[in-house]
């Protein structure tokens, strides 16, 4: 194979590659040096902005296959027959250290995954956890503030962090999760995924039911101790990376077993407590799970900014079939996804590859802007409706339409029944074994004993005593033990 020749970005060729062009020997470069500049230029401009969250994140792509009827719920087209297999990519991800931050750490994981499927791109944007720590999304920023490097200090600061939980106490649930035994995932592989949000279904008969995604892993669930991911971090703190790459390539490809929970839309307004608050679940025994089909990763990205760094998800990417429900958190996302990219990657985000729709072709009058690879050509216009042929509305409604009523202003969500933040942090932790209840007390207490205020402390250890007094009484014992 003859060897390639090196060329500028205007497609010129390159004479010297090792030397910049000087002013005599030895002399002041040149302005001239178009090659040098060029390179130089485009080195500074190589980083764009990173996510303010998930920012430390893997990828790879492969394929979800139906293994069971759910036509009953959905008329969406990938979920339309069983054996029928749709192209994904997915990324995976910490939440809330930078790009530069290490696998093996004691936070969520993201799991964000892309449908290519014929009807458009459908983006499930979730969790390893079923819950989260805020229930509306006007807290998210401070949330996300109290987690992140202190403006002072440049570090994350326990007196931030457990400020803000203990002045929110619906993060009990979380909090129990993020401190218990899979609060620390050995790899991307060994851990389930969750939609979290509650999303709409409708069937072909225009039927509504609210549902909540789980992807199961089928390797086993496999988690580290703060100890060994101690260890771990200093070995290698791309570890996560690190075990997700290589199993592809040894074609040890990881899958998980979806299954969907679903409740009839009219049952909402009557359940014991708000179905769309993203700090509970809802119990197995009330909405058994029902299996719909399995996620297989096949194929590692060629190129990991292209690829993973550049990847878009945003959960108002819905497809026919499929739609939001009146969950707080989940519509704010709607916008606060999307909004991030443009402002990230710009408004053109969705014509890169690892964006752009797979199984059909986006048509639309979206026009200019930054990188604009695809502006039409004389013959199609950039205006709705018009006389031209041009692509048209279809008059089909993705989703049902979700009643609404009363008036406009900043309301509490509706009371129901069993409205509170810590029954379901109780029952998660009863359910936990001895051992287990002893490693999430040291895990909470090792965290929580570092805050510098009494007050705080106080607060949060009346939020799990508030959950189930064991736990509290257990947690005041093992802080107090810690600040002796």
């Amino acid at each position: 194979m003859s060897q390639r020749v090196l060329t500028t970005e205007s497609g010129a060729p390159v004479a010297d590659n090792q030397n910049s062009a000087t002013a005599g020997v030895g002399g002041p470069l040149l302005l001239q040096d178009q090659h040098l500049l060029e390179k130089l230029a485009r080195f500074n401009r190589e980083r764009i902005p990173e996510r303010v969250v998930h920012a430390r994140g893997s990828g790879a792509y492969g394929y979800f296959e139906v293994t069971d009827d759910v036509t009953g719920f959905t008329k969406a087209a990938f979920l339309s027959e069983v054996g029928k297999r749709t192209e994904t990519f997915i990324r995976f991800s910490t939440v809330a250290d930078s790009l530069g931050g290490a696998d093996a750490v004691r936070d969520p994981r993201g799991f964000a995954l892309k449908f290519y499927t014929e009807e458009g791109n459908y983006d499930l944007v979730g969790n390893n956890t079923p819950v989260f720590f805020i229930k509306d999304p006007i807290k998210f920023p401070d949330f996300i503030h109290s987690q992140k490097r202190d403006p002072f200090t440049g570090k994350q600061e326990p007196d931030n962090v457990w400020d803000f939980w203990a002045h929110s106490p619906e993060s009990t649930h979380q909090i129990t999760w993020l401190f218990g035994d899979r609060g620390i995932p050995a790899s991307y592989r060994h851990m389930h995924g969750f939609g979290s949000h509650t999303y709409q279904w409708t069937n072909e008969a225009g039927e509504a039911f609210f549902v909540k995604y789980h992807f199961k892993t089928n390797q086993g669930i496999r988690s580290l101790s703060a100890e060994q991911a101690a260890e771990l971090v200093g070995k290698d703190a791309n570890s996560h990376q690190t075990d997700l790459l290589q199993a592809i390539e040894r074609g040890v490809n990881p899958s998980w077993t979806l299954y969907v929970q679903v409740m009839p839309a009219a049952e909402a307004a009557d359940y014991r407590f708000n179905p769309f608050d993203l700090t509970k679940v809802w119990p197995h025994a009330d909405y058994p799970l029902q299996r719909v089909g399995r996620l297989v990763l096949d194929r590692n990205p060629d190129n990991v900014f292209a690829e993973v760094e550049q990847a878009a998800f945003s959960p108002n990417n819905f497809v026919p079939g499929i739609g939001p429900s009146p969950d707080k958190m989940l519509q704010g996302r709607l916008f606060a996804y999307a909004d991030a990219h443009r402002y990230r990657l710009g408004v053109n985000h969705t014509l890169l590859p690892v964006n752009a729709p797979k199984a059909t072709t986006a048509q639309n009058y979206g026009r200019d802007g930054f990188m604009a690879t695809r502006n039409g050509s004389r013959h199609d216009k950039n205006y709705e409706p018009n006389s031209y042929q041009g692509p048209a509305q279809t008059d089909a409604a993705l989703s049902a339409p979700l009643a609404i009523h009363g008036w406009t202003g900043t309301h509490e969500a509706p009371a129901h029944v069993k409205d509170d933040d810590f029954f379901q942090a109780g029952d998660l932790y009863r359910l936990m074994s001895e051992d287990e209840k002893g490693r999430l007390v040291a895990n909470i207490a090792g965290s929580l004993s570092q805050v510098s205020r009494e007050d705080v402390i106080e607060k949060n250890v009346a939020h799990f005593a508030a959950a189930d007094p064991e736990y509290g009484r257990r947690v005041a014992e093992a802080v107090a033990a810690l600040r002796d």
